[in-house]
C-alpha cells in the first residue's frame, strides 16, 4: 500500500503543476488569444489588457495568500486545498467559455483569470504546509525538491504547451486545465486527510485582513498603472492617481503592522520574523522571484520580437518556438532541483541555496553580454546555468523556511512566504518593464529614423518617432508583424501610397523591424539584466545570513548546525511545542 506521504506529495505537486502551467501558458498564448477576441495591439487600451491578464493573476494571489494560509490554520489545510482545486477548475471552464469579443472579452478574461487566481491561492498557500506535515524532517528537502520541480517545470511546460495549443485554437489554452482540475479535485477530496496541528478557538483578524489586502492591492495597482502611458509620457509614474494609490497603500501597510501588534490573534504572525531562518529565507525567496519573473518575460520578448524573426521564423510561429528554445532552463532546474533538495536534508540549506543564487546572478551578467543576433548554443548554456542555480536555491530554501516554524503555524507561514514570493514576482514586472521602457523612450527615435531613411521610407519617420515604446514592445511580444499593422491603419492609406512597393515589402519582412528595434532594445535589456544581477546578489547575502539550521518536528524542536551535527532538545508534549519560541 502506498504511504500517505507520497499521496500527499503527488496531489499537492499536481496542484502546483497545474497552477504553474497556467501562469505561463497565457504568457506565450497571448498572440492567439488577442487575435481570437479581436483586440488590436496598437490601440491604447490593449497594453492595459496585456498587463491585467498577466499581473491581475499575480496580484490576487499575492493579496490572498496570507489570509488563506491563516484560514487554513483555523479550518484545516486539506479542506481549503481541496476547495482551491475546485475553484481553479471553475475558473478554467469560465475562461474557455469566454463569450465576448474585443474590449468585453478582454474584461471577461481578466475577471475569469482572477477566479483562477483565488483557487491558485488556496493551492499555493497550503501545498508546502501539507508536505511539511506529511514528511519527516529528514525527507522534507527531497519532497520539496520534487514539488519545486513541478513549480518551475510547470512554468516552462506552459510556454511549450501554450505555443502548441495556440496554433490549434486559442480556447484550448484554457481547456487543458479542466480535466486536470477535475481529476485533482476528485482525488484530493477522496485521498487527502487532515494531519495538521491546529490551535483551538482561533479567530480571523478582520481589521488586519482589510488593511493588508487594501494596502497591497493599492500598491500593486499603482505598479500596474505606472507601466501604462499617461498624458505625453510613455509611463504613468507621474499620474496623480498612481502616486495617490501607492501612497495610500503604503500608509495602510504601515497601519497593518501596528494592527498586527495590537490584536490578540493576528493574521500575519510578525513574531515569525524574529526567527532568522524564516525571515532570511522568505526574503531571499522574494528577491529570487523578483529577478526570475522579469527574466522570463524579457527572454520571451527577446526571442519573439527579435531573435526568431531574424533567424527566419514567421511572426505567427514565434510563440511556439520561444517556448522550445527556453527548454535548457527547465533542464537545469530538473537536474539540480531534486539533488539539492535531498542534499539539504543532510547538510542544510545555507551553502546550497547561497551558491545557487550566486550562479544565477552570474548567468544574469553573462546574458547582459549577448549581442542581438547571438549564437544559440552560448545562450542555451546561460539558460541552463540560470535554471541550475534556481534548482539549487528553491527546494533547500523552502524546506529550511518550513522546517523552522511550529507545526500549528505552517499554514500562515506558508502563506506569508508565498505572499512575499508573489509580491516579488509582481514587483519584478514593474522593475524590468520600467527599466526597459525608460531606455526605449530615449532610444527609439534614434533607431527607427536612420533605418527608415536608409530603407527609402523617410516619410514614415514622424509616424515611428511617435510610436509609443509600449506599442513596439507589445507588438514584438505578441508576434505581430508590426509594420504591416501600422501601415494597414486607414489614416495612413495616403501615406503608404507614396512608398514604393519594394520598400514596403522590405519593411514588412522578417528582418527590418527586429533589426531596427534591436539596438535600442538590447541596451534596455542589458540594464534590466544588470538589475537582476544585483537583486540576486542581495538574495544570496540574505541566504548566507540564515544562521543555524532549525527543524521543528511534530513532537520536538531540533537545532542542527550547518555542519550536519544535531543537538535535539528533550522530547516535549504537544502543548509545550505550541508555546515554545524559536531562537537562533
Amino acid at each position: 500500500m502506498v504511504q500517505y506521504k507520497w499521496v500527499a506529495l503527488s496531489n499537492t505537486t499536481l496542484g502546483v503543476l497545474m497552477a504553474s502551467i497556467n501562469s505561463t501558458i497565457v504568457l506565450i498564448s497571448l498572440p492567439a488569444i488577442f487575435k481570437g477576441i479581436h483586440l488590436n495591439p496598437f490601440l491604447g487600451s490593449s497594453f492595459q489588457y496585456l498587463l491585467w491578464i498577466l499581473m491581475g493573476y499575480m496580484m490576487v494571489t499575492a493579496v490572498l495568500l496570507v489570509t488563506f494560509g491563516r484560514l487554513s490554520d483555523i479550518f484545516g489545510r486539506v479542506r481549503l486545498f481541496n476547495l482551491g482545486f475546485l475553484i481553479f477548475t471553475v475558473g478554467s471552464i469560465l475562461l474557455y467559455l469566454t463569450p465576448g469579443t474585443g474590449d468585453t472579452a478582454g474584461l471577461e478574461l481578466i475577471l475569469f483569470r482572477m477566479v483562477q487566481a483565488v483557487g491558485a491561492s488556496f493551492l499555493f498557500a497550503n501545498s508546502a504546509a501539507i508536505i511539511t506535515d506529511s514528511f519527516p524532517a529528514n525527507e522534507r528537502g527531497k519532497a520539496m525538491g520534487l514539488n519545486q520541480i513541478a513549480a518551475l517545470a510547470g512554468s516552462l511546460i506552459g510556454l511549450i504547451l501554450g505555443g502548441i495549443l495556440a496554433t490549434i485554437y486559442w480556447r484550448d489554452v484554457f481547456l487543458v486545465s479542466v480535466p486536470v482540475g477535475i481529476i485533482g479535485t476528485v482525488w484530493s477530496y477522496a485521498k487527502l486527510k487532515e494531519t495538521s496541528t491546529r490551535h483551538e478557538k482561533q479567530k480571523l483578524d478582520i481589521p488586519g485582513n482589510i488593511a493588508f489586502a487594501g494596502g497591497l492591492t493599492l500598491i500593486l495597482l499603482g505598479v500596474t498603472y505606472g507601466l501604462m502611458p499617461y498624458d505625453n509620457s510613455s509611463m504613468g509614474w507621474g499620474n496623480p492617481y498612481v502616486i495617490a494609490s501607492m501612497a495610500i497603500g503604503v500608509i495602510l501597510v504601515i497601519a497593518f503592522i501596528f494592527i498586527e501588534r495590537a490584536v490578540e490573534q493576528p493574521m500575519f504572525n510578525l513574531s515569525l520574523f524574529k526567527n532568522r531562518a524564516f525571515a532570511t529565507g522568505s526574503f531571499a525567496s522574494m528577491l529570487q522571484s523578483m529577478g526570475m519573473g522579469g527574466l522570463m518575460f524579457m527572454i520571451i520578448i527577446l526571442l519573439q520580437g527579435i531573435w526568431l524573426p531574424l533567424h527566419g521564423y514567421s511572426y505567427s510561429s514565434v510563440p511556439f518556438w520561444a517556448g522550445i528554445y527556453t527548454i535548457p532552463m527547465m533542464l537545469g532546474f530538473v537536474v539540480f532541483g531534486p539533488v539539492s533538495g535531498a542534499l539539504s536534508d543532510k547538510i542544510g540549506a545555507r551553502l546550497i541555496s547561497t551558491v545557487g543564487l550566486v550562479i544565477s546572478a552570474v548567468a544574469f551578467l553573462l546574458l547582459a553580454t549577448l549581442p542581438y543576433n547571438f549564437a544559440y548554443v552560448p545562450f542555451a548554456l546561460m539558460l541552463f546555468m540560470m535554471g541550475s542555480g534556481m534548482g539549487m536555491f528553491a527546494a533547500p530554501n523552502i524546506t529550511a523556511v518550513m522546517n523552522s516554524v511550529k507545526p500549528q503555524l505552517r499554514g500562515v507561514a506558508s502563506g506569508m512566504r508565498a505572499t512575499l514570493q508573489n509580491t516579488g514576482q509582481t514587483a519584478s514586472m514593474g522593475i524590468f518593464f520600467t527599466i526597459v521602457l525608460v531606455y526605449l523612450t530615449r532610444l527609439i527615435p534614434g533607431s527607427f529614423g536612420p533605418a527608415l531613411a536608409t530603407s527609402g521610407a523617410p516619410v514614415l519617420i514622424p509616424i515611428f518617432d511617435k510610436l509609443p515604446p509600449t506599442s513596439a514592445l507589445f507588438s514584438a511580444f505578441l508576434g505581430y508583424n508590426p509594420v504591416g499593422t501600422i501601415l494597414s491603419e486607414p489614416a495612413l492609406a495616403g501615406l503608404s501610397a507614396l512608398i514604393p512597393h519594394s520598400v514596403i515589402v522590405t519593411l514588412e519582412g522578417k528582418i527590418w523591424f527586429p533589426t531596427a528595434l534591436a539596438g535600442s532594445f538590447m541596451t534596455s535589456l542589458r540594464m534590466a539584466f544588470i538589475a537582476g544581477f544585483f537583486i540576486f546578489i542581495v538574495g544570496a547575502i540574505l541566504s548566507a545570513l540564515r544562521g543555524k539550521r532549525v527543524i521543528y518536528d511534530d513532537s520536538k524542536k531540533e537545532v542542527v548546525n550547518e555542519s550536519g551535527s544535531s543537538s535535539p532538545s528533550p522530547s516535549v508534549s504537544p502543548s509545550t511545542v505550541k508555546t515554545e519560541e524559536v531562537r537562533n
